[in-house]
C-alpha cells in the first residue's frame, strides 16, 4: 500500500503531469487521498480542484484525458509525478499542449507556444 504524506499540505499534495514519451512537463495540479485513489483505480488522472473544492478527472469535459502510464513519488512522499499519455494533445485548459506556455524574458511573460485548440469552443 502506498503511503503518501497528505498531512504536510493540509490534505493536498502536488501532482506533476509529464508526457510519458517526450518528458515534457504538461501541468501541475493537486490531489487529495480520494483523487489519488481514483487515479489508481481508473488509470486516468484525477485531481482535486482547490477553487471548486471537488474532484475532477482531466478531460472529463474537453476529452483531453490523461491516461496514467507510471506514477512516481518523491523522496518525502509528498509530491507525485504522473507520466501520462495525453489524449487530444492539450493538457492546458487554455488550449496549449503544456500549461507552461509562457517564458519570462526581460521581466515580462512571453507566450512561446501555439494554441492547439480554442477553449471557448470546447468548454461551455
Amino acid at each position: 500500500m502506498v503511503k503518501l504524506d497528505f498531512k504536510k499540505g493540509n490534505g493536498l499534495i502536488p501532482a506533476i503531469a509529464q508526457d510519458y514519451k517526450t518528458g515534457v512537463v504538461l501541468m501541475l495540479a493537486y490531489m487529495n487521498e480520494q483523487a489519488f485513489d481514483e487515479t489508481m483505480k481508473s488509470g486516468k488522472a484525477t485531481y482535486y480542484s482547490r477553487s471548486r473544492k471537488a474532484l475532477w478527472q482531466k478531460g472529463e469535459t474537453s476529452g483531453h484525458v490523461q491516461n496514467v502510464r507510471e506514477i512516481r513519488v518523491d523522496c518525502d512522499n509528498d509530491t507525485i509525478l504522473l507520466k501520462v499519455d495525453q489524449a487530444g494533445d492539450a493538457a492546458c485548459h487554455k488550449g496549449y499542449r503544456s500549461c507552461f506556455f509562457s517564458k519570462v524574458e526581460e521581466n515580462e511573460l512571453k507566450i512561446v507556444e501555439s494554441k492547439i485548440f480554442d477553449p471557448k469552443k470546447v468548454y461551455k
